[in-house]
């Protein structure tokens, strides 16, 4: 008899379990295909480019974004975790795929870039080796490859490092572009994700709704020849945690 449900993080781990292993693109258990993902530097993936994000260079270039400790969430290959650096940032950068950590720091050793990698489950190491607080918590992509339930995991990953006043800055997959429109109960019945979650401004705005919209809008479709990567399937969004008193 299995009777060892008690807690939110036993019901978590419960839902973990009903997709299937090939499925899992979030947990440490999900590293390997990540790990093949990214071990051919060559292929003629967007994102592999060794440019930031076009949505967070406009960001620290109209002073919404102003320095201090940032954490890139799911850096891959840390193109937006060496822009920010570059920049005087105090980095912490978080990966699963020990393939995608090895690039990372490669790209940080070329640049002159002080980042901290980590390579890991971030959900597991937030508190232990990201301690925070963070005053910008990135993420270019993380997000749509969690299942439903792991965003109660992942709101609870900002209360726990976002510092008060500090801002999130998210890109993910724009409904009616790119990524899976079905509704959350059906990932569950099929046991995939059909390669990430597709989501509107208005889940957008429900999820993060404890924190304040700075801007939400596509993000810009950048020729090949721009330093900036940018691709119009993707939201980009930034929320301002409210400053305690």
């Amino acid at each position: 008899m299995d009777r060892h449900i008690r807690t939110v993080d036993d019901v978590l781990r419960l839902l973990d379990g009903l997709f299937a292993q090939e499925a899992d693109r979030w947990t440490t258990g999900g590293a390997s295909w990540w790990d093949g993902f990214y071990a051919d530097r060559s292929k003629p993936v967007p994102f592999f480019v060794a440019k930031p994000d076009e949505n967070l260079v406009s960001y620290v270039d109209r002073g919404l974004i102003t320095g201090g400790r940032a954490l890139d969430l799911g850096c891959g290959p840390g193109r937006n975790a060496v822009h920010l650096a570059s920049l005087g940032f105090e980095v912490d950068a978080v990966d699963l795929s020990p393939e995608a950590i090895a690039w990372a720091e490669d790209r940080a050793c070329e640049s002159r870039a002080a980042v901290r990698f980590h390579c890991g489950d971030a959900f597991a190491l937030a508190g232990t080796e990201l301690t925070g607080p963070y005053d910008l918590i990135y993420d270019s992509g993380c997000f749509h490859h969690l299942p439903p339930h792991r965003r109660i995991s992942y709101l609870a990953l900002l209360e726990r490092l976002l510092a008060p006043g500090g801002l999130l800055g998210l890109t993910c997959f724009a409904a009616g572009a790119m990524g899976s429109e079905l509704p959350d109960a059906d990932f569950y019945r099929d046991s995939r994700l059909h390669g990430g979650l597709a989501y509107t401004p208005e889940s957008l705005r429900w999820i993060f709704s404890d924190l304040t919209e700075v801007e939400l809008r596509r993000m810009h479709d950048e020729p090949p020849e721009s330093p900036f990567f940018g691709e119009p399937f993707l939201w980009t969004a930034l929320f301002r945690r409210d400053a305690q008193p």
